[in-house]
């Protein structure tokens, strides 16, 4: 947690005003007592109409001063929290987002999107509570201690055992609960991992007829999460009924020991009456101080897992040159490269060189490597061994940012995002004219579609592009990367959910509005998609089981002409 108080920068004065006025706002209550004693030892004693009535405005004048006070702390307080709580949330979505496809797998994205929303959520209320209670509520006590034992030593002894018990009750119930909170909390990421998975999956769920399985697993891990709940809820419960049968002891032990002091003029009524109110005022400072210490105790272990986060670092950062791009070297180069998830190998010794302005067809079977290999180009992962080098330079040492504007990618999965078509256009390249983005949807084929739209480019896109069909998504991503006319195009089986009509046409178009110098990738599993190129890559099993044209690789590479032969029986069918 401590580590996390550097978000506060820029709210120090908030941070420190807050406390100041819970403070000054706990000495009028504790005087609250004293005038009361007053009240009752001279003016009801006494008869006194006149010093009742400017007592009494006394203590409504403290009272709006104390509102005053109150309302002052709340807002600075809350003014840092809040501040405190954008600065943390900004910085840790900056975080993750510097991390690598690799630890995004690892850790998960449900995992990242608890601790970005819950966890900073958790962190931030706490921080308003302990600005707020963590000097007020310590200070009531000893406050009201203190002034307890100056009215009188015998009566103050009581304070102190009630206090010692009442303190025991409340931290004991608190030490039971956090760490059952802990594991709550775990399990909320478990029900969150569920849930993505449950709405992510659910065309296929639905298409398997497994929504009642899948509704009992979601049942499970919810009904976990109440038990535990529960269980922390159980003791929470005890905590109200014990505290106040101890104050209400003690208040009993008061009136009967107090009694006898009153009639022996050890102490007057008044002081007995401000006793009492000052047992009160202990036992709701302590149930204060028992909030604070449940949302602080929460606070702290949001703040562990998010500082686990913080504390994975990306396993690589970006380098520092951008290149100028000369005309005679490689677009990019494959020396030896092998590279595998989480210890199980992808690829393995890949040597490839791509010059400028070839057409490069990757193919193969499924699971054989072929999106692994041109994911290292824009280095979204790293290779385990050997060097990836673009346009002479190793990736490594590229600028991430400059590397990957000099690189349109379309994955095999489209992504669009909430917003427009224009929106999402000029995603890369925010000052996209408006030719420029109809050229990109008429050379990615989709120019027809979204002129019919009622609004055109400014036609709205659903979560995901959900309003769209599979093979409108596909094109309006193509359509993307396209508009900034990048050195090297990578599509990656982004035209899977296409007819063979409109892929032909989208590959005749994307060749004729190419520059000389620009590189394409061509990622598929059919033939008909890449025997065109310059230049085919046969990948099986993580290594390249052959290198060249189509009719080279027909006539050398055995791999190659099973795929096409493959895929002849089945046209034939």
């Amino acid at each position: 947690m401590f580590r996390l108080v550097r978000f506060l920068k820029g709210y120090e004065k908030e941070s420190v005003i807050g406390p100041l006025f819970k403070l000054l706002e706990s000495c009028f209550e504790l005087c609250v007592p004293l005038i009361m004693a007053s009240v009752i030892d001279v003016g009801i004693k006494n008869k006194d109409t006149e010093y009742i009535l400017k007592m009494g405005a006394l203590l409504v004048g403290m009272g709006l001063l104390g509102l005053v006070c109150s309302v002052t702390a709340q807002y600075f307080a809350a003014k840092a929290a809040f501040g405190f709580g954008t600065a943390l949330r900004s910085s840790f979505f900056a975080h993750i987002n510097r991390f690598t496809f690799s630890e995004i797998d690892t850790i998960g994205s449900s995992t990242l999107i608890n601790r970005t929303i819950s966890d900073i959520n958790q962190v931030q209320s706490g921080v308003n509570l302990i600005l707020r209670l963590f000097l007020r509520s310590p200070f009531l006590i000893l406050g009201a201690l203190v002034l307890a034992f100056l009215k009188d030593f015998q009566m103050a002894l009581i304070f102190s055992v009630a206090t010692v018990l009442l303190a025991g009750v409340i931290f004991g119930l608190v030490a039971i609960t956090l760490p059952i909170y802990k594991k709550a909390q775990k399990q909320l990421d478990r029900l969150a991992l569920l849930t993505g998975e449950s709405i992510a999956g659910v065309r296929v769920i639905r298409a398997f007829s497994r929504s009642k399985q899948e509704g009992q697993r979601f049942a499970q891990s919810n009904d976990l999460l109440t038990e535990t709940q529960l269980f922390a809820g159980k003791f929470s419960a005890l905590l109200n009924p014990l505290t106040y049968v101890l104050v209400n002891l003690g208040i009993v032990c008061l009136l009967y020991h107090g009694s006898f002091a009153v009639d022996t003029a050890r102490i007057s009524q008044g002081d007995l009456v401000a006793l009492v109110n000052y047992m009160t005022q202990i036992l709701l400072a302590l149930m204060a101080l028992s909030t604070l210490t449940v949302s602080a105790g929460k606070a702290f272990a949001g703040a562990n897992r998010i500082n686990q986060i913080f504390d994975i670092s990306p396993a690589f950062v970006s380098g520092t040159q951008s290149p100028v791009v000369l005309p005679d070297v490689a677009a990019v180069e494959f020396k030896n490269v092998s590279f595998g998830y989480g210890g199980t190998p992808a690829l393995s010794n890949i040597n490839l060189c791509v010059k400028q302005g070839q057409t490069v067809g990757i193919i193969g079977g499924t699971g054989c490597g072929k999106s692994s290999l041109v994911q290292l180009i824009p280095r979204f992962y790293a290779a385990s061994q050997g060097c990836v080098s673009v346009f002479g330079v190793d990736a490594a040492k590229w600028n991430l940012d400059r590397l990957r504007q000099r690189i349109g990618f379309v994955s095999q999965k489209p992504a669009l995002f909430e917003g427009t078509i224009r929106a999402n256009l000029c995603r890369k390249f925010p000052n996209a004219c408006e030719d420029a983005l109809w050229q990109a949807l008429r050379t990615a084929q989709a120019e027809e579609f979204v002129s019919q739209l009622e609004k055109g480019l400014d036609a709205p896109v659903l979560q995901g592009g959900k309003n769209f069909s599979g093979g409108q998504r596909q094109r309006l991503s193509i359509a993307c990367a396209l508009v900034d006319n990048p050195d090297i195009l990578i599509f990656d089986d982004s035209t899977s959910a296409l007819d063979y009509s409109t892929d032909s046409h989208l590959r005749i178009a994307i060749s004729q509005h190419l520059k000389p110098s620009q590189t394409v990738f061509w990622v598929s599993q059919r033939v008909s998609c890449v025997k065109n190129a310059d230049l085919i890559v046969v990948l099986d099993e993580g290594k390249t089981a052959g290198i060249g044209t189509h009719s080279q690789l027909q006539a050398e590479c055995e791999v190659y002409r099973e795929i096409c032969l493959s895929q002849q029986e089945v046209n034939a069918q």
